[in-house]
């Protein structure tokens, strides 16, 4: 079938967006629902930690995939979803970092800190949220106005690199609990999806440079 004729209208448009996010609000309704319930596990604080934790990285493997699903489908209409899937990995990594710092550090910066130097996958997985914070910033179409278009993209760039971060971030942290399996899943994916970009980057520039040799 025609990807053309699969694009959506404004209001299905609408309706799909608005169910991608209340079905992005389920990990967190999960979590409230749980509290209240005592369904958390024998250790509600590390679960809370390790579930913002994977729906951080799962949302942004999702912002990753958007483009390549987009040209491979012809469904433009993906590209629509894409900056508030970036949202939400925001909002579940502020949420991550949150537990760690109110759960094992009781909102102490300097004991924070400390845990920072002593443990590298710590450190990796705070790098990953602090430049996760400027592509959040400047999600809003003022934004990249105010910015123009190529320093935009230069700045939402970062995401090939908070996104290897991020694995690595949860790599350390299952290896650690001798969890092989869903560490390799995301390695695979995350892989895939950035070796994707990468040959798609390089046949533009072949391209570009074909078309700026003079004509014999």
């Amino acid at each position: 079938m025609d990807a053309a004729r699969l694009q959506p209208t404004s209001r299905q448009l609408l309706l799909i967006k608005s169910m991608v996010f209340l079905l992005s609000l389920l990990p967190l309704a999960r979590l409230v629902i749980g509290a209240f319930t005592d369904e958390l596990g024998a250790n509600p604080l590390e679960f809370i930690t390790w579930n913002t934790g994977e729906w951080t990285l799962y949302f942004l493997t999702m912002t990753l995939a958007v483009t390549p699903l987009r040209r491979w489908t012809g469904w433009n209409w993906l590209m629509r979803l894409r900056r508030m899937i970036g949202l939400f990995a925001f909002f579940y990594a502020c949420q991550h970092f949150t537990a760690f710092f109110w759960f094992d550090h009781f909102f102490d910066v300097h004991e924070m800190l400390s845990d920072v130097v002593r443990r590298p996958f710590i450190l990796v997985g705070l790098t990953a949220f602090v430049l996760l914070i400027p592509l959040a910033i400047t999600s809003t179409n003022r934004m990249m106005q105010w910015l123009g278009g190529r320093r935009w993209q230069w700045v939402h760039r970062l995401i090939y690199v908070i996104v290897p971060l991020g694995l690595l971030h949860f790599w350390w942290m299952r290896v650690g609990k001798n969890n092989f399996a869903e560490p390799l899943i995301f390695a695979f994916i995350v892989g895939f999806l950035l070796v994707v970009r990468a040959v798609w980057a390089w046949r533009k520039r072949a391209r570009e440079q074909m078309a700026r040799r003079p004509v014999a």
